[in-house]
């Protein structure tokens, strides 16, 4: 069962990233970026590291995709010119796509990897600890970075805004 349930994230979280890449309005990107986002939280919940799921739900789906989508409404964005692929890129991308095709076959070719015997807990597993070290040890730098995104939030708000009769001043 959990083989079919990696399987369905793992494909459900690459066609959501694709669709990030793909999609020409930025909300419709936005809103495959916080699908493929619930994707890798599934991903972690099936790995048992159910704080690192919710810290990607609470933190990027919150957060950043919530303040994403707001900067975008804000500025009222529309899709720029399309741009054609050139001889360079279409090599490249080729290449991408071949590597990684032979990597996905070797890793079929081989096998399974072999499980590894956990025991005890793991390192940063206890919550308690976490949360310690998060309002003791790092609280500053949690507190600057919430401040910094705050006036990159504020800035961007600022120059957005469109002030009238500034025409006139050129």
């Amino acid at each position: 069962m959990s083989d079919l349930l990696f399987n369905l994230f793992a494909v459900f979280t690459v066609i959501c990233a694709v669709g990030v890449v793909l999609n020409k309005n930025a909300v419709n990107a936005a809103m495959c970026l916080l699908l493929c986002l619930v994707g890798v939280a599934g991903l972690f919940v099936l790995l048992e590291a159910y704080l690192l799921a919710f810290v990607l739900l609470l933190v990027y789906a919150g957060a950043v995709v919530a303040l994403f989508l707001f900067i975008v409404m804000l500025l009222d964005m529309q899709g720029g010119v399309k741009v054609s692929f050139t001889r360079t890129t279409i090599i490249a991308s080729t290449a991408a796509a071949a590597l990684l095709a032979v990597g996905v076959l070797s890793i079929r070719a081989h096998g399974q990897v072999p499980e590894i015997v956990v025991t005890g807990p793991a390192i940063g597993a206890d919550l308690k600890a976490y949360a310690y070290q998060l309002f003791t040890t790092y609280l500053l730098p949690v507190q600057i970075i919430g401040f910094l995104l705050l006036i990159a939030m504020l800035g961007v708000i600022v120059l957005s805004k469109k002030f009238e009769g500034l025409e006139d001043i050129k």
